[in-house]
């Protein structure tokens, strides 16, 4: 991440944000103001349940436009094998497990500034995914994670082909 990227004040997001993250890597989106004023900050939506083989290009896409991420908290129970960190682009990035919600994940860059994605279910439909990642992600946005996806329709599995 260039330096002119980088926020003047914490906690804001970078004038980069808004940029496409390259295909093959995370589903996500970012808020794309400076102000953080909505509850949350973005969105991810993975492919499976295997946080060993989602989370690191999360964290690659996420550092790539926010800078370092230190730690990423997260529900253990809506996860396969839970290890207790991995490694990212040579960078040791500390999970946390605690009930959080299955519906947020919760993301550390630095010491202290913390972020707070929705956290779209794998299998839902990709209209109802696309629906509650751009609703997570206006900066007015006053609902929390769990009724976005209620509202959505993104907290029940697509119906079969």
């Amino acid at each position: 991440m260039a330096d002119s990227d980088t926020p003047d004040l914490p906690g804001l997001l970078p004038d980069a944000v808004h940029r496409s993250v390259k295909p093959g890597t995370a589903l996500l989106r970012l808020e794309t103001t400076h102000a953080r004023e909505g509850i949350l900050d973005g969105a991810w939506w993975p492919r499976s349940r295997d946080i060993v083989a989602e989370l690191p290009s999360l964290i690659s896409a996420l550092s790539e436009h926010l800078g370092p991420v230190t730690r990423v908290g997260l529900d253990g129970s809506a996860w396969n094998g839970l290890p207790t960190r991995v490694m990212v682009d040579e960078r040791v990035v500390h999970i946390d497990s605690f009930p959080v919600g299955d519906d947020t994940v919760l993301i550390t860059r630095g010491e202290r500034d913390l972020f707070s994605l929705l956290l779209v279910p794998p299998d839902t439909s990709p209209d109802a995914a696309r629906a509650a990642m751009a609703r997570a992600v206006r900066a007015d946005n006053v609902t929390e994670a769990r009724q976005i996806l209620i509202d959505t329709g993104s907290d029940t599995p697509p119906a079969p082909a």
